[in-house]
């Protein structure tokens, strides 16, 4: 595996966080209304995970319909004020000027055969993860962490 970035997932909230949510339990407590992705994404896979570890079922929570096809269209259901939060990226919620509650880290790694980490275009690929536009652009979207990049993470 060869790290590449690790990006801040969290809840997309209204601007100061009316509705104090800190976590999927709290969406259910609060009768939240919970914008959703489409099944399949990342994101919505992220949500079905943290409604299962607090024991309680996805139509247990008040769903705003249609789906939003993007994070950005979730940000901006709730700047809308069709939905009262939904599972998305800080970057998303910092473009949108809307409030973040971090939930978890994902990685985004590379799996890749160990004799073809020695390939040109993969070779090519790892040099620029590993440079400071690279490194700035990451910055500039905040919630991604690129320290890594370009390293080998062994995976038994």
């Amino acid at each position: 595996m060869i790290a590449v970035a690790r990006r801040e997932q969290g809840l997309v909230v209204a601007a100061d966080n009316p509705l104090q949510l800190s976590d999927v339990a709290g969406i259910a407590a609060k009768r939240a209304r919970l914008a959703l992705r489409p099944q399949g994404a990342g994101a919505q896979l992220l949500l079905l995970a943290l409604v299962a570890r607090a024991g309680f079922a996805l139509d247990a929570l008040a769903l705003v319909r249609p789906v939003c096809p993007t994070g950005a269209d979730i940000a901006q259901a709730v700047r809308a004020g069709r939905a009262d939060c939904g599972i998305a990226t800080r970057a998303v919620a910092q473009t949108a000027g809307l409030d973040f509650v971090p939930l978890t880290w994902e990685r985004f790694d590379l799996a890749l055969r160990q004799r073809d980490y020695f390939l040109p275009g993969l070779q090519a690929l790892f040099k620029f993860v590993r440079t400071a536009t690279f490194r700035e652009r990451a910055s500039e979207l905040s919630g991604y962490d690129v320290s890594e990049a370009g390293n080998v993470r062994w995976v038994n």
